[in-house]
């Protein structure tokens, strides 16, 4: 074994190939105390696959959170959420080279902005537009994907950007394995926004308010329930957790107009797996979407690293059509 099998690549936060590849030395002190270790299935190193794979998943649960919200209550699937999460990428990316801002600090900007971009959309353009139809809603939010697409590329162009922080490939030392840093800030991250949704929705009117008109549209309407209101509100949500969730990537991710794709793919496996609506399942989903990715990757290689996640996607329509955490329709 030579000196560079003494080290584990570790594939940034996102798809297969997708995004920078980094080396880091994960496996420094057990190459230090053998240094002609030859059992590639060493717990030590399936331990850290399984820790990249959880805070891996943990941004991948939150940008499914979004789009579990939005079906929850609209009961319809947002395909505009990839190219709102590109677009999102990109103003955390000019938020730090216009104004300097840490993107960990912007997301205090960029999340408020992006509430109210998605509160605007449902209210004066989704919502109208439909005419109430769930079928021209699909339709709406796919025109919009086009639309945000293209402009992002007719003003930023196809090139491929990123940022470079003085912290983007800082390790943490936990004695057996380094876990990079910026990943365990976006754990952590994930983690205090699910919390804190939870609150929203348990404590707040406006969160029993959403929770009432997903239950039961008309009787919240009955109720005097402004149910356009929280449908916009509830878009909004959904929108702030993809603002969030790019700027937890941007660090360490790159920047064009169809990045948000991909993820939203991953999203879409993650929004069976939990159960549609489901905001327990979402984040239980990404974690253990992230954890398959992370794991497949190891044993078949970086670049079929997705397989095992559409397998599991295939698995879950035969076996529990309505997820881990779904209602019974």
């Amino acid at each position: 074994m030579g000196a560079l099998d003494c080290f584990v690549a570790e594939s940034v936060i996102g798809p297969a190939t997708s995004g920078r590849t980094r080396w880091l030395p994960a496996m420094t002190r057990l190459c230090k105390a053998a240094p002609l270790v030859r059992n590639v299935l060493s717990p030590l190193i399936l331990i850290t696959a399984v820790l990249n794979g959880l805070m891996t998943g943990a941004v991948y649960a939150l940008v499914a959170l979004g789009l579990t919200l939005i079906y929850g209550v609209l009961h319809i699937i947002n395909f505009a959420h990839g190219a709102i999460l590109s677009a999102a990428l990109f103003a955390a990316f000019l938020a730090y080279q216009k104004l300097g801002l840490d993107p960990y600090l912007a997301a205090f900007l960029i999340a408020p902005a992006f509430f109210a971009f998605g509160y605007a959309l449902q209210r004066f353009v989704i919502g109208p537009a439909s005419h109430g139809d769930d079928r021209n809603m699909l339709l709406v939010t796919l025109g919009l994907a086009v639309i945000i697409e293209n402009a992002l590329l007719y003003t930023f162009r196809a090139d491929t950007r990123t940022i470079d922080l003085a912290y983007g490939f800082k390790s943490i030392d936990i004695g057996f394995t380094f876990l990079s840093l910026p990943r365990l800030i976006s754990f952590a991250a994930v983690f205090v926004v699910a919390l804190a949704l939870w609150l929203i929705m348990a404590l707040t009117d406006t969160g029993k308010a959403i929770r009432a008109v997903a239950k039961e549209k008309l009787g919240a309407e009955l109720a005097g329930i402004d149910v356009a209101h929280i449908y916009a509100m509830t878009f909004g949500l959904g929108t702030a957790c993809v603002a969030i969730a790019a700027c937890l990537l941007i660090p360490i991710y790159y920047v064009n107009p169809k990045a948000g794709d991909a993820f939203v793919l991953v999203a879409f496996t993650i929004v069976v797996l939990g159960g549609m609506g489901s905001v327990p399942g979402a984040v239980i989903g990404g974690l253990v979407i992230g954890v398959v990715e992370s794991l497949a990757g190891f044993y078949f290689g970086e670049s079929l690293g997705q397989v095992g996640i559409f397998l599991i996607f295939i698995v879950v329509l035969l076996v529990r059509p309505r997820g881990l955490f779904g209602a019974t329709a």
